[in-house]
């Protein structure tokens, strides 16, 4: 079956990561994405080798795309852009703040030529206020949000170890194009969107915020643990492993005393409810860890699933990719096929599209063609 996205263009005028991210969920959808890139290629493609010499980042979010390389100092190809854009539904720009203005493509000006255009900028912290023009990168978001301050151990912060800033974004973006293309059905009218990095990350610190302004202390970085609810985290077991466990309520609590064999504690006042344990959660993670030190992972699981308590092993990255819950897609790139994760989403009535990673330029010569 044809993507619901079939028959629409986006003109993406991308780099790096949250863009990228943006534009790929639309050509998984069906969208005909057309790809900007400068003469050196868009400088995801050289952040690294690891794919039969390409990037990962490159590869992970440019499947599916046409590569078209501009000069955009050249009038003769920002009058080829202007074309290709007239022509298009979407329009989506991540460039420094103020680029993609002064070069002759400012949302509000495209969209004053085509009102049925939909125009999404991406920058660091948004079009207004006092950081409107710095650069923005993802560990920056993560330090000036106060993501990396609850995150990493008590010895100190830590940077999530993904682009969270950047997934966060470009899935804002994403979700706000598809909004944005449901009105035009019902209106005719595009819309201009505004996405920030900064924004984003903001959003998902919104309970360690509350917690700051309404209680007076931000939540403390305790490892491999949850910061409001007790037990709920990381305890060694035999082997050299180690298992996260996750209590949600008082039912669940009481399982885990009786499975654990620490009957007792389940009406202990010091642990009656979640508020006590966290504030007893030093001896609570000493009385569940010495219960559970001796038995081996397996053993350990088979208890917590018996008793109805939700668990997940500590893995590194080798063991996500031995996983069994893993699903693959192969993906055609440059280089040959790239084996990386399926598409997050299923349907019960179409596949997912694949498409192919670009080679830088690959379809300028038939695109300046099509838009002479």
């Amino acid at each position: 079956m044809e993507g619901p996205l079939e028959g629409l263009t986006v003109v993406a005028l991308e780099q790096a990561v949250a863009a990228p991210l943006c534009t790929m969920r639309l050509a998984e959808a069906g969208a005909r994405v057309i790809k900007i890139e400068r003469a050196e290629g868009d400088f995801a493609r050289h952040y690294d080798n690891v794919v039969h010499g390409e990037s990962a980042y490159f590869v992970w979010l440019n499947r599916g795309k046409q590569s078209l390389v501009l000069d955009l100092k050249s009038t003769e190809d920002c009058a080829l852009l202007g074309r290709v854009i007239a022509a298009s539904d979407v329009f989506v720009q991540n460039l420094a703040p103020g680029a993609a203005a002064r070069a002759g493509f400012g949302s509000a000006k495209l969209r004053a030529a085509n009102p049925r255009l939909i125009t999404c900028d991406i920058s660091g912290y948004g079009e207004d206020g006092p950081y409107r023009d710095m650069k923005a990168y993802d560990l920056l978001v993560q330090c000036e949000s106060g993501l990396a301050s609850i995150t990493g151990t008590p010895d100190g912060p830590g940077r999530v170890g993904v682009s969270a800033a950047d997934i966060c974004c470009g899935m804002n973006a994403h979700a706000a194009i598809l909004e944005a293309l449901f009105v035009r059905e019902r209106t005719g009218v595009g819309s201009g969107i505004a996405v920030s990095l900064f924004d984003g990350l903001a959003d998902w610190m919104t309970v360690p915020l509350l917690h700051f302004d309404y209680a007076g202390k931000a939540p403390s970085r305790v490892g491999l643990a949850h910061p409001s609810i007790a037990p709920y985290g990381e305890f060694p077991v035999a082997g050299g492993r180690s298992i996260v466990l996750a209590v949600q309520n008082e039912r669940e609590w009481r399982a885990l005393c009786n499975a654990l064999g620490l009957e007792a504690m389940a009406d202990d006042p010091r642990f009656c409810s979640n508020v006590q344990r966290v504030a007893n959660r030093g001896v609570l993670d000493r009385e569940i860890g010495a219960a559970l030190a001796d038995r081996d992972a397996k053993a350990v699981a088979s208890l917590l699933k018996a008793a109805g308590i939700a668990f997940g092993l500590v893995n590194d990255v080798s063991g996500l990719s031995a996983h069994p819950q893993l699903r693959r897609v192969s993906v055609l790139a440059p280089s040959g096929a790239v084996q990386m994760p399926a598409l997050p989403v299923r349907w019960d009535n179409r596949e997912n599209a694949q498409g192919a990673v670009p080679e830088l330029d690959s379809h300028g010569a038939a695109i300046r063609r099509e838009f002479a």
